[in-house]
């Protein structure tokens, strides 16, 4: 129903929950939203984009809240460890309505690697997309190089350790955007 002189704005949470996926209504918005972003909107991968990697990864979450609980999972990240100390992140993905936020994708990089960190974690690695590279800068990473992933421009890149302390897998963090000044924009 609209009121007169009232507009129709889509649902703002008031805050979201960062951990690693723990039910399976959790996993299952994980993986969907992994295909939605990586085979419906980038068209990355043809119908599903998991791997040999997902058997052994630990999923990472964010969800958005109602009413205080976690409703529905709106950004994705995984991490694994390939070699004694040495991890990596991969699948990063924020649902588009959520990525005006601009801190969903900050801090599941900053739960991947803290959580690697906690874990052991000598060195933390991710293959990052072309378009990323600065916003993973700004966030205290390096790029290792160029290089072509599935047909496309990323850059190996390394997280600086130091930056990022460790913690253990149980960390729930919460996020709270600012709401912003409809009027100023």
């Amino acid at each position: 129903m609209m009121f007169e002189g009232v507009e129709n704005r889509s649902f703002i949470p008031m805050e979201y929950v960062i951990r690693l996926a723990r039910t399976p209504w959790e996993r299952a918005g994980y993986h969907a939203l992994r295909r939605e972003v990586f085979c419906t909107e980038q068209g990355v991968f043809s119908g599903h984009d998991r791997d040999v990697i997902d058997e052994t990864a630990i999923p990472i979450i964010a969800a958005c809240c109602v009413a205080g609980m976690p409703d529905r999972v709106v950004g994705a990240v995984r991490i694994h460890e390939p070699e004694p100390g040495l991890w990596r992140g991969s699948r990063l993905a924020v649902h588009a309505e959520h990525r005006k936020l601009g801190r969903i994708g900050a801090e599941l990089i900053r739960m991947a690697v803290c959580t690697a960190h906690g874990l052991g974690a000598t060195r933390f690695l991710a293959q990052v997309q072309e378009q990323n590279v600065l916003f993973f800068r700004r966030l205290y990473w390096t790029s290792l190089g160029a290089i072509t992933l599935h047909g496309r421009p990323h850059h190996d890149m390394q997280a600086d350790l130091s930056r990022y302390p460790a913690h253990g897998r149980d960390q729930t963090w919460l996020l709270r955007p600012q709401p912003r000044n409809r009027e100023a924009a």
